[in-house]
């Protein structure tokens, strides 16, 4: 399958794999410098649009260094971009840590996986089948 991918900006840096065995691609900020206090949430430019073949969606996800080095994170994890969307793919980061954080141009702050996307048909139920569960949720089954 192929990625179109289109700059957006002449310094923008084309998303890839890190590892032949990488599930998503990394996601480059592209403004110099990205300040983040403590608890704010802020929307982080890639400065590219990607073209998706019909059928799939591109999910963004968190990075775990970013996460576990700098206490920042996808705020809409995952987010979803859709595959007639062709706007700047941006991403909402959140800082979850006591100190500020500083992003810099060039510094990998997402991922992004490609996954395909199954459409229902609604249809209106008046009853729904019986389970053992049932609407038992939020730790119903249990802690350990």
């Amino acid at each position: 399958m192929e990625l179109l991918v289109k700059k957006l900006r002449e310094d923008a840096y084309l998303p890839f794999y890190a590892t032949s065995g990488a599930s998503g691609m990394d996601l480059f900020c592209v403004d110099d410098v990205v300040v983040i206090r403590p608890l704010e949430r802020v929307l982080v430019s890639t400065g590219i649009a990607i073209e998706l073949p019909e059928g799939y969606e591109a999910q963004i996800r968190p990075r775990s260094g970013l996460a576990l080095k700098k206490g920042v994170t996808v705020l809409n994890s995952p987010g979803t971009i859709d595959q007639d969307y062709r706007g700047e793919i941006k991403v909402i980061l959140i800082n979850l840590s006591d100190k500020e954080v500083i992003i810099e141009k060039g510094e990998r702050i997402a991922q992004m996986v490609i996954a395909p996307v199954l459409k229902a048909k609604v249809v209106e139920a008046k009853e729904l089948s019986n389970t053992e569960r049932q609407d038992g949720g939020f730790g119903s089954t249990g802690m350990k």
